[in-house]
């Protein structure tokens, strides 16, 4: 009988709203009970379906009135270039590492490992176990103090007993090794000042260098590394004091560099009395090597390493801990502060669980082993059956292939071919600091369906002829 009242009702109002001007008002809850001869509940119900139905709009405390219909028209923000001005970024699109393909496309392109890889069994029981006592914890703006014991201790590992140890105060804990790059840019460089770079590098180095105001001063670096000379001139031409590189499986090349290497750029460093910014991003993806942190030579604070758990715990962890030793440790907390003030204390909690189980050794030798057999069906693959591309290195850790495409070949129009194909790669265009030297492109062999890597070579040697 309910059902029947409030549907006589709308029916009703129905009527009335179709002959009533927009912004009418409708008749009081007490005028609708007594014209219906129904129950205030059953008016409200009456005036919640008009409402959905798009015909009606409530005001509390006002009453009910007939939808106002709004003006169609073009959105006209162009106020917004002359406020804005110029823009600093040197480049306003996403990332293609961060864009997702489109449904059924093979995808090379992935900036993160795919979750086969992650350790989904140790992250949700440390969840479960975060989520019961993180959120009662006084956060501490340097980060969880058992967090950076962690990282210290990390570090530590690999250093000669010669050496003193960093310890859990020479630690910051950042959003992701994003915020700590960004972080440290605009801690050690001034706007306009140069920031030495290995050229190709990071695509998020390169952006948070922009936001940062920098000066990018690019050398180029190979599949061996960067040419020490090249360093040294860049010091000394430009009186730069800080140099950004990962000497650890470089995205995108690859590249480890030797011992010899590492050693002579660190005494380039030191003898410039600058800053090795080390990004170790790919710790936990060796796969035929070990990774040796240029910070474990060096106790003087002349190198700044930084280490993420992001990709190797799971993308939605953004935890990454920065090891400076001396004064311009208080540089970065100081410059996290003003951005983040502090990290989730539910995420550092769960990310110090993970990696804290005994299983999680265990779950890396894992991936390790998953990481290898990816690379080498990736890299037969494309022998078999895109041999015009020419790749500059075999990685021995990483989660990246570097190609350089034919002579001839045009980058955007193959990018632009490859996805229409069904093959997302990314542009090597978007990871040189500066011009290009050649087309390039950067595969994955870590994104989901490997199985598919053979299919995804063919597309890529038809579009190569």
């Amino acid at each position: 009988m309910q059902q029947d009242s409030s549907q006589r009702i709308v029916q009703g109002l129905s009527s009335w709203i179709d002959s009533a001007a927009p912004g009418a008002k409708l008749p009081s809850t007490r005028q609708l009970v007594q014209d219906y001869s129904a129950s205030p509940v059953t008016v409200q119900k009456a005036l919640r379906q008009l409402a959905v139905q798009g015909l009606v709009e409530s005001r509390p405390g006002v009453g009910s009135f007939v939808r106002s219909l709004r003006p169609v028209r073009a959105h006209d923000y162009s106020w917004q270039t002359g406020a804005l001005g110029a823009g600093r970024s040197r480049s306003l699109h996403m990332a293609a590492a961060l864009r997702q393909p489109r449904p059924g496309t093979f995808d090379l392109s992935s900036g993160f490992p795919d979750s086969q890889l992650l350790p989904e069994r140790l992250l949700r029981s440390a969840f479960n176990r975060a989520r019961n006592r993180a959120f009662l914890n006084s956060p501490s703006p340097a980060g969880s103090p058992a967090l950076r014991a962690w990282f210290a201790a990390e570090l530590a590992e690999s250093m000669s007993t010669r050496l003193s140890a960093p310890t859990a105060d020479d630690v910051v804990i950042f959003p992701g090794s994003q915020g700590g790059l960004s972080a440290a840019f605009r801690s050690l460089i001034g706007p306009g000042e140069p920031l030495i770079m290995e050229s190709p590098t990071y695509w998020g180095a390169i952006l948070a260098a922009a936001q940062a105001n920098v000066e990018i001063v690019p050398i180029p670096s190979s599949a061996q590394g960067p040419d020490p000379s090249d360093l040294e001139r860049a010091f000394a031409q430009t009186g730069a004091r800080v140099f950004y590189a990962q000497p650890n499986y470089a995205n995108p090349t690859g590249a480890q560099w030797s011992p010899e290497l590492g050693h002579e750029i660190l005494e380039t460093v030191r003898r410039h009395k600058a800053f090795l910014i080390e990004d170790d991003w790919a710790h936990d993806f060796a796969i035929d090597s070990a990774p040796q942190p240029l910070a474990a030579q060096d106790e003087a604070g002349h190198v700044i390493y930084l280490r993420s758990l992001t990709k190797s715990v799971s993308s939605s962890v953004r935890v990454a801990g920065v090891v400076a030793r001396g004064p311009v440790r208080d540089r970065l907390l100081h410059a996290t502060q003003s951005e983040s003030i502090y990290v989730s204390e539910l995420l550092q909690a769960a990310a110090l669980d993970v990696v804290n189980q005994p299983a999680w050794k265990t779950h890396l030798k894992n991936v390790n082993e998953q990481l290898a057999s990816r690379r080498d069906l990736l890299l037969g693959s494309l022998a078999e059956y895109a041999p015009q591309l020419h790749i500059e290195t075999r990685p021995r850790g990483g989660l990246n292939l570097w190609a350089r495409l034919p002579e001839g070949a045009e980058l955007s129009g193959f990018i632009r071919e490859a996805e229409l194909a069904g093959v997302s790669v990314v542009p090597g265009d978007e990871l040189f600091p500066a011009e290009p030297v050649a087309p390039f492109i950067r595969m994955t062999y870590a994104g989901r369906d490997p199985g598919s890597y053979p299919e995804a070579a063919k597309i890529l040697g038809r579009l190569l002829g």
